[in-house]
């Protein structure tokens, strides 16, 4: 039985412009479960209502990110060859910090959270003239409903000046990386006394001006234990809305680098998508779709810009790591560069001040993007996982389409949507509830549009969508 001819409106009560474009004859039925109520059109999610996610929100203290700072710049160095050794200065001064940190924070969580050292040896490569111990330090902060599924937020505090193998001459690094750190230890903080439904990784890495080692290693681990990371942020660079440089100042945007393409694609997968498409649909891509929805302005303060790209032009940062492994990956970033205060020694040339000082950090800034940290991280935690094995059935010739999927594990789950868009669509523009079941079949022809699938649990909480993949 097919659903009436579909007249459908955006939130003003209009028709939404890929609406206008043509109405849709719909027939939606899940398979084993009869027919499917009317497609909606999707707009925007309003702001969480959960009382613990807006109590953190109200927790992260800009005077806390800026003693996290200023502490770490004390260190004088955090360069990734510097001293191991010395109890003042030097990267292994900056790591003993931040574990006893994380462990005053974990000492209060009821044993949910644990802290470990994550070492390794780094052989001789590039920019590692020797064999070098590098250290992440790690927060995990365990699941209380669906502790396997795993979301991951780092900063990294090693820090360089021009020379990148220079590892005596003073590195502050204030905003390259000690405001990616000051966001996550905020995060631990306030996270540490609750009980997220998934479990969050707090981690500071390492070695990232080296060559990401740190990350490297730990992305690895993860993959080596077949861990379920669902999600990983990376704050690199994040300490002011004010680029100094005359420019205008943005203090109320974050930047959000997202991939489309996976950096992990094989060349099948890539056969595939040159033949049915998908470059906008990674699981990146759809990552930064649901933090623009859930971590925007009206929840944290911020608008978060999406740059569709996996990073900055000539650079890369820590996410790329969790990308080369299949993670679903991106990286936080201010929204407009100081290239004199990044990969600088310290000094005034000309009238310009060059260096990584903490007088060009704004705390109350970083504070803001930590938020959106926090209500991204939360959502994820909260809401159901991606679902998995999402594919279209292409074993016939037809101009409906069936979509089917594993079942999620959560025990609070109350169903599925299908949403779908046009190819020339950026964002997905129609939604239909189809049940707790793990096939659809929808009357719109998969040669046409763009599908995805997300879970929904009872208390209205969303997952990132997964795009399908054709099946025999």
């Amino acid at each position: 039985m097919a659903v009436d001819m579909l007249r459908l409106v955006d939130e003003s009560g209009g028709m939404g412009k890929s609406t206008r474009r043509s109405f849709m004859a719909v027939s939606a039925a899940a398979v084993t479960a009869g027919i499917a109520g009317p497609a909606q059109a999707v707009g925007r999610r309003k702001p969480a209502a959960d009382p613990q996610l807006r109590a953190m929100l109200r927790e992260i203290d800009p005077a806390r990110v800026e003693a996290i700072i200023r502490r770490l710049v004390a260190f004088g160095t955090r360069h990734t060859l510097s001293a191991q050794d010395d109890p003042e200065r030097g990267i292994g001064a900056a790591r003993d910090w931040l574990q006893a940190e994380f462990q005053r924070y974990a000492d209060r969580s009821d044993g949910r959270m644990t802290v470990a050292l994550d070492s390794f040896i780094q052989p001789v490569s590039s920019r590692i003239p020797a064999p070098t111990r590098i250290t992440n330090v790690v927060a995990t902060l365990r699941g209380s409903v669906t502790p396997d599924r795993v979301y991951v937020v780092t900063g990294h505090y090693d820090s360089r000046v021009t020379d990148v193998m220079d590892a005596t001459s003073d590195a502050p690094g204030a905003d390259d990386d000690a405001s990616g750190v000051a966001v996550v230890l905020e995060l631990a903080r306030v996270m540490a006394t609750r009980a997220p439904a998934a479990t969050i990784v707090f981690a500071a890495v390492a070695a990232e001006e080296q060559g990401l080692y740190g990350s490297d290693h730990l992305a690895q681990t993860f993959k080596d234990r077949n861990t379920d990371v669902q999600a990983m942020f990376s704050n690199d660079i994040v300490g002011t809305g004010n680029a100094h440089d005359g420019s205008a100042d943005d203090p109320r945007t974050v930047r959000l680098f997202v991939e489309g393409i996976p950096t992990s694609e094989t060349a099948a997968e890539a056969g595939v998508r040159k033949s049915v498409g998908g470059e906008n649909d990674g699981p990146s891509r759809q990552l930064g779709r649901f933090v623009g929805e859930v971590a925007g302005h009206g929840l944290t303060g911020m608008r978060v810009r999406q740059i569709w790209r996996r990073d900055r032009y000539l650079r890369g940062s820590d996410h790329i790591s969790f990308l080369l492994r299949g993670y679903p990956a991106a990286r936080f970033t201010e929204p407009r560069e100081n290239f004199a205060h990044e990969h600088q020694n310290v000094r005034v040339e000309a009238g310009v001040q060059y260096g990584d000082l903490i007088e060009f950090c704004d705390f109350g800034y970083i504070a803001r993007v930590a938020r959106v940290n926090a209500a991204a991280l939360w959502s994820l935690a909260q809401a159901p996982g991606t679902p998995k094995g999402v594919v279209i059935d292409t074993t016939q010739l037809t101009n409906a389409t069936t979509l089917r999927w594993q079942a999620n594990p959560e025990p609070d789950l109350a169903g599925y949507e299908v949403l779908w868009r046009e190819t020339t669509e950026p964002d997905w523009t129609h939604v239909l509830e189809v049940g707790n079941v793990t096939t659809a079949t929808v009357d719109l022809s998969k040669d046409n549009v763009f599908f995805g699938v997300r879970a929904v649990d009872r208390d209205g909480n969303r997952s990132p969508v997964s795009a399908p993949k054709p099946s025999s």
